[in-house]
């Protein structure tokens, strides 16, 4: 009831920035996940090993604090609302080129240059929703944005079970290309940021004011850097390489992967939803904790489960609370920003945590391919259980550590 009470508190203004806030990153990650679907097959077009295809996938994490820190730049000196419509262009036309890419060099090229869309969309849409947003409904609509990642995955996952037997991954990817529609939606109905246009009249001293307010605050920005860093890992690790797992060393085929994908990205959606709203009563700090713990808890029905069903359950589960400490980002990162940086500081510290994390595909590849399984073949389960059961420790002592602004008003 508290939730649709703050829905219902909201203005139409409010209510189309959030949907379109949302849509720009549900359909940004979208594009990025379709990869993780046909790491196979499209290793098979190129002549590459599954671990050297997931360099796709590294590199794309490492370009995004590129992207951050350009489009942030442009999104605190000219607004959000401009610079995200040019983003969402540019990560849709890349989608796009990657469809055709005639090898694996061109591949990379292309997965590279979408990686500078991904990093800038995050940070400029996560600021133009929490600035438009009442404070007392940041928890709630911070953990709905966040889920936006979890809503691209599952739609992602619909689409390949729909398109990919028919068209194969290329087709994939020129469906990819349609978030560019959403620049009309944004241009028609969305507003300026508040917040940004109360400051215009001071960015006339933007450069010299950037370089102060860094200097100031150089610690808080190395400690969120670490922060996104373990959230990158949790998130990619218990995701890029899962249908990998599904496939290679449990054989489930096209329609299994695409039904397990669908449900815990469910999972994920409830997760960010419910524990970002929590966390406006809990705290932000206490809320991360609690979903790590449990995410811990959970790692041996998420891979070691010997049954299909049980997979299904624990891929849900571990999925709700992954997200749900997720859901918490786009609230604690702007609370935590300097106000002059809003548009830069959340998102660039957010993408040099996915650059620091940007291996994570590679590295339960390599952890695999190290384990083996009593067959011969590649042990995913014992390397994804591994991973994340490092990165949520890591994560507990990082939340615990840090500091905390909950209802700071921007």
């Amino acid at each position: 009831m508290e939730a649709v009470r703050l829905f219902k508190s909201l203005d139409r203004n409010q209510r189309n920035t959030f949907f379109a806030c949302f849509l720009g990153w549900a359909l940004d990650a979208f594009d990025f996940f379709l990869l993780t679907f046909v790491t196979r097959q499209m290793a098979n077009d190129f002549g590459a090993s599954i671990a050297e295809l997931s360099y796709a996938i590294t590199i794309t994490l490492a370009m995004r604090p590129v992207g951050a820190f350009i489009f942030g730049l442009l999104g605190d000196r000219f607004g959000r609302r401009i610079p995200l419509m040019i983003d969402i262009i540019f990560y849709s036309l890349m989608e796009l080129l990657t469809a055709f890419s005639p090898n694996y060099t061109w591949l990379l090229i292309f997965r590279a240059l979408y990686g500078i869309g991904m990093g800038g969309e995050w940070g400029l849409g996560a600021s133009l929703a929490m600035e438009t947003m009442p404070t007392a409904a940041r928890g709630l609509f911070s953990g709905i944005l966040q889920q936006g990642y979890a809503f691209g995955y599952l739609l992602a996952a619909v689409v390949y079970w729909i398109v990919f037997p028919f068209f194969g991954w290329r087709g994939l990817f020129v469906a990819g290309a349609l978030p560019a529609f959403l620049v009309l939606y944004i241009r028609a109905q969305v507003p300026e940021s508040p917040v940004w246009l109360r400051r215009q009249r001071d960015t006339s001293n933007f450069w010299s004011d950037l370089l102060v307010v860094l200097k100031r605050h150089w610690v808080l920005f190395v400690y969120v850097i670490l922060l996104m860093t373990a959230f990158n890992a949790m998130s990619h690790g218990t995701q890029d390489m899962y249908q990998t797992f599904l496939g290679e060393q449990r054989h489930y085929g096209v329609t299994q992967k695409a039904a397990t994908g669908i449900i815990y990205a469910f999972g994920a959606i409830c997760g960010g939803t419910i524990v970002g709203h929590l966390s406006q009563k809990w705290g932000r700090r206490r809320a991360i904790i609690f979903a790590a713990v449990f995410g811990i808890l959970l790692i041996p029905t998420w891979v070691f489960s010997p049954s299909f069903s049980l997979l299904v359950i624990g891929g849900f589960a571990m999925q709700f609370m992954v997200q749900g400490a997720w859901g918490i980002v786009p609230v604690h990162l702007n609370e935590l920003s300097p106000q002059e940086l809003r548009g830069t500081f959340p998102g660039f510290a957010y993408q040099l945590g996915n650059l620091l994390a940007a291996n994570t595909a590679v590295v339960e590849a390599r952890l695999a391919d190290h384990f083996r399984n009593a067959s011969g073949h590649p042990d995913y389960a014992k390397a994804l259980a591994l991973f994340a059961l490092v990165i949520f420790v890591a994560l507990i002592v990082l939340a615990a550590i840090g500091p905390e602004e909950r209802g700071k008003e921007f």
